[in-house]
C-alpha cells in the first residue's frame, strides 16, 4: 500500500469518526425514543469501517 493510499485511508477514517461523533451528539441532544436508539446504533456501527480504515492506514 502506497503512502498516498495510507493518507486517504486515514482521512476517510477521520471523516467517518467526525460523522459518528456528530450523529451521536445530535441523537442525544435533539431526539428521543426509537429515533435516538436508531441514530445511536448507526453511529456505533460506523466504528466497524472506521476500525478497518484505521488498520489499513497503519499497514
Amino acid at each position: 500500500m502506497s503512502s498516498l493510499d495510507k493518507m486517504w485511508a486515514s482521512f476517510v477514517a477521520m471523516g467517518l469518526m467526525a460523522v459518528a461523533s456528530l450523529l451521536i451528539t445530535f441523537a442525544r441532544a435533539k431526539t428521543t425514543g426509537w429515533l435516538r436508539a436508531v441514530l445511536s446504533a448507526v453511529a456505533f456501527l460506523l466504528f466497524v469501517p472506521i476500525l478497518i480504515y484505521m488498520l489499513f492506514s497503519m499497514i
